[in-house]
C-alpha cells in the first residue's frame, strides 16, 4: 500500500487499535516513493526520535541515526509510517504494558484480548492492514507469539543474519531481528532486505528470498512433535494443530511424528536464565534509577536476574554450548520441527496471570538453540480468535523454514485472512 493508504487506515482504526506510539506524518519516505510501508517496534532507533522502549522515561530521546534494519528497509524502497508498542524493554510474551499502555488484538472488538509480545504493537498494526510489513525483536518468541495470536506471518532468523545495530538490546546472546507479515513472501523479502553483514553482530550473506520462496518443499522431512508431548494445549490449538499437519502432507512434505531428543520446554528455563542475567546486567542501573514509573512485573523479571553471578552466567552459556550441540545433531536428520506457536490462543487482557509465560513455553527453544523459525496462521478457534503453526530449522538454514511455510500457506485455506474491523473505527 502506499504511505498515504497506510497512513489513512491508521487514522481509522488506530484510535482504539493503539498499534502505534508514534505515526510519522509525513511518513519516512525510502528510495522508492511507490515501494511498501513498514512500521518499526519501538525499541529500534530512528534517527531524531526518541526510542521509547515501552517506556516512561525514553531509552534514547533524540537517537542520531537509524537502526540498521531500518535504514536497509529505507535504501530498499520501504516507507516507514510510525513507531509501534512494545512490552517493556521488551520483556514478556502478553503483550501487557502498564507504563504505556497495551494495544488491543484486531481479532476481538468487544474484549480488549492480549495482542502477544513483545512486538505487540507491530503485530496489530499488520493484522489490521495498517501497513505491509513490521519490525520486530524476538529473544524469546517475541516476534512469533504476536504474529501467531494476530494471525499474521512472524519470520525469526538464525543469528549473525541481521544486524542489531540500534537495537535496544534485552539479552545479547539471545537477540535477534525478524519480520511481520500478512503473507510468507512479504516476510521474507523483507528479511533478505534487512539481512547481511555489517561492521558489528550481523556476519552472514544476505538472504536470498527469491530462491527460498522458489525451492519446492515437497519431499522435505519434518519431525512433529505428538500432542501429548506438548504439554497442556487448548482443545483448539490441538485441533488446529492436527488439520495443519493433515495440510502439510497435502503439500507433499515428509510428516513424522516424533519426540525431540530434548523438548522444547525445556529451553524455557535455561533461556529465562539467560534473558534476567544479562538483562540485569544491562537494565540494572535504569531500573534502580526508574523503577517507579515501570511496569512492576518487567521489574520483578530483571531483578531475578540480580543474583546471578558471573559464574552462573558462564555455567549457562557453557551449558547451552552443550544443548546446542546435542539438539543440533538430532535434527540434521530432519528439515525442520513442527508444533503450536503457543499452546493457548489470546485470552482475555483481564484475565492474564503475569506470574506465568504460556504464550513463550514452546517457543523459546528457537532462541536457546539458535534455530530459525517461523509463524504461519493456521485457523482460526470456534471463538474466531487466530493460532500460528512454528516450523523451526536446521542452524542457519531460513532458506528452508521460508519453503516449508510458504508451501503450508499456500494449502492452508488461510488466504490472508484479516480481521473484521468495523468495530473499531474512529
Amino acid at each position: 500500500m502506499t504511505p498515504d493508504e497506510a497512513l489513512a487506515r491508521i487514522r481509522r482504526y488506530d484510535g482504539r487499535l493503539k498499534a502505534f506510539v508514534r505515526v510519522f506524518e509525513p511518513p519516512l519516505m525510502g528510495e522508492d516513493a511507490d515501494g511498501p510501508t513498514f512500521a518499526v517496534k519501538d525499541l529500534f532507533d530512528v534517527a531524531g526520535v526518541p526510542t521509547g522502549g515501552g517506556a516512561v522515561v525514553p531509552l534514547d530521546p533524540a537517537p542520531i541515526r537509524h537502526a540498521r534494519a531500518v535504514e536497509r528497509l529505507l535504501q530498499a524502497g520501504w516507507s516507514a509510517v510510525g513507531k509501534t508498542h512494545t512490552v517493556e524493554l521488551a520483556y514478556g510474551g502478553w503483550g501487557t504494558n502498564r507504563a504505556v499502555g497495551a494495544p488491543w488484538n484486531p481479532w476481538d472488538a468487544r474484549v480488549h484480548r492480549a495482542p502477544g509480545g513483545s512486538s505487540s504493537g507491530s503485530a496489530v498494526a499488520v493484522a489490521a492492514g495498517l501497513c505491509d510489513g513490521a519490525l520486530g525483536s524476538d529473544t524469546g518468541g517475541s516476534v512469533r507469539i504476536p504474529a501467531a495470536i494476530c494471525g499474521v506471518v512472524g519470520l525469526k532468523p538464525g543469528r549473525g543474519l541481521v544486524s542489531l545495530r540500534g537495537v535496544h538490546p534485552l539479552a545479547p546472546a539471545l537477540d535477534t531481528v525478524g519480520t511481520l507479515a500478512r503473507d510468507v513472501a512479504t516476510a521474507a523479502r523483507m528479511l533478505a532486505d534487512i539481512s547481511g553483514p555489517d561492521d558489528a553482530s550481523a556476519t552472514r550473506a544476505p538472504f536470498d528470498a527469491e530462491a527460498a520462496l522458489r525451492f519446492p518443499a515437497r519431499g522435505l522431512s519434518v519431525a512433529a512433535i505428538p500432542l501429548d508431548e506438548l504439554g497442556e494445549i487448548d482443545p483448539e490449538v490441538a485441533r488446529l494443530y492436527i488439520a495443519a499437519l493433515d495440510r502439510l502432507k497435502q503439500a507433499g512434505v515428509v510428516v513424522q511424528m516424533v519426540s525431540p531428543a530434548k523438548s522444547l520446554e525445556q529451553s524455557f528455563g535455561p533461556n529465562g536464565m539467560l534473558m534476567a542475567g544479562e538483562g540485569w546486567r544491562i537494565w540494572g542501573e535504569r531500573i534502580e534509577q526508574h523503577g517507579s514509573v515501570m511496569d512492576p512485573w518487567i521489574v520483578r523479571r530483571f531483578e531475578a536476574g540480580r543474583e546471578l553471578t558471573d559464574e552462573h552466567l558462564a555455567e549457562a552459556h557453557a551449558r547451552r554450548a552443550r544443548d546446542q550441540m546435542a539438539f543440533h545433531a538430532w535434527l540434521a536428520d530432519f528439515h525442520g520441527l513442527v508444533s503450536p506457536t503457543c499452546p493457548i490462543p489470546a485470552p482475555p487482557l483481564a484475565q492474564v496471570d503475569e506470574t506465568t509465560s504460556p504464550l513463550s513455553r514452546l517457543t523459546r527453544a528457537a532462541n536457546y538453540l539458535d534455530l530459525p523459525g517461523i509463524s504461519v496462521p493456521c485457523g482460526l478457534t470456534a471463538e474466531g480468535l487466530p493460532v500460528g503453526l512454528q516450523i523451526l530449522g536446521q542452524p542457519r538454514d531460513e532458506s528452508t523454514v521460508v519453503a516449508l511455510g510458504a508451501a503450508f500457506e499456500k494449502v492452508s485455506g488461510w488466504n490472508g485472512r484479516g480481521p473484521d474491523l468495523s468495530g473499531f473505527e474512529a
